[in-house]
């Protein structure tokens, strides 16, 4: 279930598009289970993942001087928090199919904030959140604690090229392990709005993947991006 938290940033306009760049065994396996995988926070690449900041850091250390426990829950925290990615852009990035798919086979889900919402509404045994990722300076500048989801909504400068929006949850008050992460259920329907072929893929495979969603028992447009269309002159 999408809950609304007034601390955390999200874009103004519902509409705004938003994109999740996968391979096709993730897609197919998101339409057979109508499930959304999100990732344990602390398994990203980024070992920062759900850490503070410098300036932070020399804050909470203070405060856990006589209470080792209030650090330790921050540092084990990050077990508990699942995160699924999705990139925001107007328009489809170039960048983002080289880093997220392979071999020139993946696919390219297009969706909005709103649909995001929306769609996670079929899930009841998990809160999810949605926010909009900031990038700083981690030497510099102060990531506040005063929520327990703020240092997952930070992630240094380097990364401004992902453009991240995130949904999140924290399974603490659920006492589950999170091994790689969790499945929570997702509207399908709501959550796709269109899908795009990867750029330098042949014509079989958009017919493969076509093929494949319509016996899945979903309609949804499906189109070849236009990144590798012919010249005009």
């Amino acid at each position: 279930m999408y809950l609304q938290n007034p601390d955390i940033k999200l874009p103004e306009d519902p509409d705004t598009i938003v994109w999740k760049y996968l391979d096709l065994s993730k897609f197919l396996d998101l339409l057979m289970s109508k499930k959304l995988f999100m990732s344990r926070s602390d398994k990203f690449e980024d070992q920062y993942e759900g850490t503070f900041s410098e300036p932070t850091y020399e804050e909470i250390k203070k405060l856990s001087a006589n209470n080792p426990d209030f650090l330790n829950y921050y540092k084990t925290h990050r077990e508990k928090v699942a995160i699924s990615s999705w990139h925001l852009n107007e328009y489809e990035s170039f960048a983002m199919w080289q880093i997220f798919t392979q071999n020139s086979e993946g696919l390219a889900i297009q969706s909005t904030i709103s649909r995001l919402q929306k769609a996670l509404n079929p899930e009841t045994n998990y809160a999810q959140y949605i926010g909009e990722v900031n990038y700083i300076d981690y030497k510099k500048e102060y990531i506040p604690f005063d929520d327990l989801f703020f240092p997952f909504l930070f992630k240094r400068k380097s990364f401004q090229y992902e453009k991240e929006v995130r949904i999140i949850t924290d399974v603490k008050q659920n006492n589950i392990t999170l091994n790689d992460g969790l499945k929570i259920n997702v509207d399908i329907n709501l959550l796709i709005e269109k899908i795009y072929i990867h750029p330098k893929s042949e014509n079989w495979y958009k017919n493969l993947v076509i093929a494949l969603v319509k016996e899945l028992g979903f309609d949804f447009e499906i189109d070849k991006s236009d990144l590798e269309s012919a010249i005009l002159i």
